[in-house]
């Protein structure tokens, strides 16, 4: 049985290790090794993370299953304006993707959005990352596209999806 629980500072590491687990594995063919090391090192310090956690709009949730951790989500509320919370990350280990694991944590987030006054949740994701399909399964539709500069010469080329709660 997939359990679901609130991060703590004391769950950094873990939540980086699979962070690293995933993205190799998630973006292989899509955006190069140096990009993704160069994402991760950004997105997964230990200071952005600790800085998310301890922010009252903002929760990781970390699924588990016999008190291993399988899969995180990062949300923020209220962004990118009132009645929309965000879908930061969503990742889970590959070897258990496919198990509901991520439908779990998107219907629990989407009860806490409720729960906060939200009407949407709201994210984005790689064109050609084949989670869209998974995020179009369970009710998001893409509501635009754009492309980000993040800075050393690479870019985020993702479909903003959204989903009414």
């Amino acid at each position: 049985m997939i359990t679901l629980r609130l991060a703590t500072t004391k769950d950094i590491s873990i939540i980086q290790d699979i962070a690293e687990k995933t993205w190799f594995v998630s973006y292989q063919g899509i955006i190069t090794p140096e990009q993704i090391r160069y994402m991760l090192d950004n997105m997964y310090s230990t200071s952005s993370i600790e800085k998310s956690i301890l922010d009252p709009n903002q929760a990781f949730w970390l699924a588990e299953k016999d008190d291993k951790v399988l899969g995180f989500c990062g949300i923020e509320h209220d962004y990118p304006e009132a009645n929309f919370t965000r879908i930061h990350k969503l990742y889970i280990l590959p070897d258990t993707q496919g198990m509901g694991i991520g439908k779990i944590l998107l219907n629990h987030v989407g009860k806490e959005a409720l729960s906060h006054g939200n009407q949407y949740l709201h994210l984005n994701v790689n064109k050609h990352n084949k989670a869209v399909d998974f995020y179009q399964k369970i009710g998001f539709s893409v509501a635009n596209e754009e492309v980000l500069d993040i800075g050393n010469g690479y870019v985020m080329d993702d479909f903003i999806m959204t989903k009414t709660l």
